[in-house]
């Protein structure tokens, strides 16, 4: 062998590596100028694994993101998959996500079925080499970039493996970014989706009080999120009589909302009807029943006033009994009436009439007034609202529904309103 020979391996082989690494940068300068205009992690994606695939010479390839924050640390999160026309898609294997998030670092399989590591593991039959890296941000596991196949039979090489390794690490932060990207438009989304439900809610209250001549009445409700499963309404009747009610829907937030949206027009039809208060509860029960899943209920004080005898009957269908406070008198629970709705199709509900004397007063609650928590886990309490109420029942309606409010937020401090407060003041004029 001539001297030249001897000179010349070194130098092809310098001058290969140095081609390869040109090839490289020329990869991985296309592929950062492909993805980093675009905010849609599937687009990029997907730009991803068909520049994989070209750089590495593969018939397939998959990235699967994964949540390391679910419940389950190993579920797919997204799979985006990219295949030649020829090949049909491979399903990405558990046994390999699990691995990944053991080992964090490259692995190629040019023997999959015959791998001490993946004994027991079932490929697809025409998988018959893989090549997978890790998608990792800050030490974390975002996700997997795998390649399967190399193309012409042949075997993936540590070259292979590095480049793509490379193309993994250069994408990650990329193909995050426009997953948060994403969420945060989908968070925006949903919060324009909650305001504008909370309008429409608040628009399904009363807008003004009735104005009922010897009477005063006042209505409030305070959701404990941007939405609530409270209702209070008050119904105007043929002969000058008016449906006074508060339910309280079981759950909180949308799904709370829309049944109270349900109930209301629910009780606003039946009450139209002109039927009693205990004939209309029961209709009510019978559609929202039919209409309502099993899980799901309502509570309800519903009552109707006769301002020309002073008469008000009333149904109470598993609601917080409300006060009447009477001068010289004990104070009366009222809570005749039945099971709460929604729960049996057929409930023989009873109603109670009582009479109003000038100066009475009657307090509708629902139960986020007296099971308001403080600091020490104490409920506020129905003693305590009922002393509150006696020693504030010359006050008008409004102001013994603010008095009742202020009272409660003050005993609650600084925890946090857990469910929504709703109130109801009916009260009989001393003259």
């Amino acid at each position: 062998m001539t001297s030249s020979d001897t000179s010349g391996t070194p130098l092809q082989e310098e001058n290969r590596r140095l081609r390869r690494a040109v090839e490289e940068l020329s990869v991985l300068n296309d592929l950062a100028r492909a993805i980093g205009a675009s905010l849609n992690s599937q687009e990029i994606m997907r730009t991803i694994v068909h520049r994989s695939l070209r750089a590495i010479n593969a018939e397939q390839g998959v990235i699967t993101l994964v949540d390391a924050h679910a419940s389950e640390p190993m579920k797919t999160l997204i799979r985006t998959a990219v295949s030649s026309a020829a090949y049909s898609p491979y399903h990405f294997n558990q046994s390999l996500l699990g691995w990944m998030h053991l080992n964090k670092k490259p692995l190629t399989l040019n023997d999959p079925r015959n791998d001490d590591r993946f004994k027991g593991v079932k490929w697809d039959d025409s998988v018959n080499s893989l090549l997978c890296v890790p998608m990792v941000i800050k030490g974390e596991l975002k996700g997997v970039l795998t390649v399967y196949n190399k193309k012409g039979d042949g075997l993936f090489t540590d070259d292979d493996q590095r480049l793509l390794a490379i193309i993994a690490a250069q994408s990650a932060q990329v193909v995050e970014n426009a997953r948060l990207y994403e969420s945060e438009q989908d968070f925006l989304r949903m919060k324009e989706e909650i305001r504008l439900a909370s309008r429409i809610q608040n628009d399904l209250l009363p807008k003004q009080v009735p104005e009922v001549p010897g009477y005063d009445i006042a209505g409030r409700s305070i959701p404990a999120q941007m939405v609530g499963g409270d209702y209070f309404d008050f119904i105007h009747m043929s002969e000058g009589r008016i449906a006074l009610c508060l339910g309280d829907v079981s759950g909180k937030g949308l799904p709370a909302s829309l049944l109270m949206a349900n109930l209301q027009a629910t009780l606003r039809g039946q009450t139209l009807l002109g039927p009693t208060a205990r004939e209309c509860v029961g209709r009510s029960n019978m559609l929202l029943y039919e209409s309502t899943s099993s899980e799901k209920f309502v509570t309800l004080f519903y009552s109707i006033l006769d301002p020309a005898e002073h008469r008000l009957a009333f149904c109470n269908a598993g609601h917080e009994n409300p006060f009447l406070v009477s001068e010289g008198k004990d104070v009366v629970r009222l809570s005749e009436g039945g099971v709460v709705l929604s729960i049996l199709e057929n409930f023989p509900y009873q109603e109670q009439c009582v009479d109003l004397a000038p100066g009475d007063c009657m307090v509708v609650f629902s139960d986020g007034i007296t099971e308001a928590i403080n600091p020490a886990q104490e409920q506020f309490g129905e003693e305590r609202l009922g002393r509150l109420i006696a020693d504030h029942r010359s006050e008008t309606a409004t102001e013994l529904i603010e008095s009742i409010i202020k009272a409660v937020r003050q005993f609650a401090g600084s925890a946090q309103q857990m469910d929504d407060m709703t109130l109801l003041v009916l009260k009989r004029l001393s003259s």
